[in-house]
């Protein structure tokens, strides 16, 4: 029994030890390396002097790091919980397809979240493009005054917010459509019986058994959106960078355009416990209102 005890403890090491090997070299000795260099005034490459919680200090004197924070909180506002509510409703309305026609209707949704952000960008530059978009063309038609959609400050965030809801909510789809049908057919059968409205069956029914996949999709959507940086890069081109400063976009700003891996690397690491932060805050704080009486 012992030496049984003692090989599936050796088999089960001997099957992990690739992961952990991958896990350590990947993520662990990375994250390592970062937060010792925030602590450097070290360049992008290269070692540098220890300079203590200096990189830390000058963050909140950096007016950029400050509009980058603001920008990041204002583009979380909104895509995470009107992304959801979207995706809920197309959830709900490809629920009552049936057949080749609900796959079809479904296939639609999720085919933008397949695609790389640089088509998603060439997508929608040729639609709100000033010049020459499609969309501006239609402004034309109705008299209306053309929009520089990703050249000016107040619209920018919203556009980007509006293209990155269509591009990721196929899988947000996916998931609550999941949940929808694990929610067995009875109850509905018993509520219906009782001459529930379709208001009430969601209130009563389905929203509450689709508590869990919402608080997994508004978990899953915050810590993508606090990382936003490619479609801000890709529309910022041409356009003002600095006005449309995000954490990830601060972060590549200092290490490869000015070349201080030190504060990059602060950045990084502050962004890195935030992200660890919120995200844990948010899911007990969904699970706790799961668990309330209603």
């Amino acid at each position: 029994m012992l030496r049984n005890s003692r090989t599936e403890i050796l088999v089960a090491l001997v099957l992990i030890a690739p992961f952990v090997a991958i896990y350590l070299l990947v993520f662990v000795y990375p994250t390592a390396q970062m937060f010792r260099i925030s602590f450097t005034d070290a360049p992008l490459i290269g070692d540098g002097k220890w300079v203590g919680l200096a990189n830390y200090l000058k963050l909140g004197k950096d007016p950029l790091f400050r509009r980058a924070a603001w920008n990041t909180a204002y583009f979380v506002l909104m895509t995470v919980v009107p992304g959801t509510v979207i995706a809920m409703l197309v959830a709900l309305g490809v629920s009552r397809l049936k057949g080749r026609f609900q796959s079809m209707v479904l296939a639609l949704f999720f085919l933008p979240y397949i695609l790389p952000v640089s088509v998603v960008y060439l997508i929608w530059d040729w639609t709100l493009n000033f010049q020459f978009g499609i969309a501006m063309h239609v402004l034309d038609w109705l008299g209306i005054a053309r929009v520089p959609v990703f050249k000016s400050r107040e619209w920018f965030l919203p556009a980007v917010a509006m293209v990155t809801i269509w591009w990721t909510a196929g899988f947000s789809i996916l998931l609550f459509l999941a949940g929808l049908r694990a929610i067995p057919a009875e109850i509905y059968e018993a509520a219906s019986l009782d001459n529930a409205t379709r208001w009430t069956t969601f209130r009563r029914i389905t929203w509450p058994l689709l508590w869990p996949i919402t608080s997994l999709v508004v978990t899953i959507q915050l810590i993508l959106q606090l990382k936003i940086f490619d479609q801000v890069y890709l529309f910022s081109i041409g356009g003002r960078p600095n006005d449309n400063m995000v954490f990830v976009y601060y972060i590549f700003h200092r290490a490869f355009e000015q070349n201080q891996g030190g504060r990059a690397a602060a950045v990084a690491v502050t962004l890195f416990v935030l992200v660890v932060v919120v995200s844990v805050l948010q899911f007990q704080l969904l699970r706790l209102t799961e668990r309330r009486p209603r």
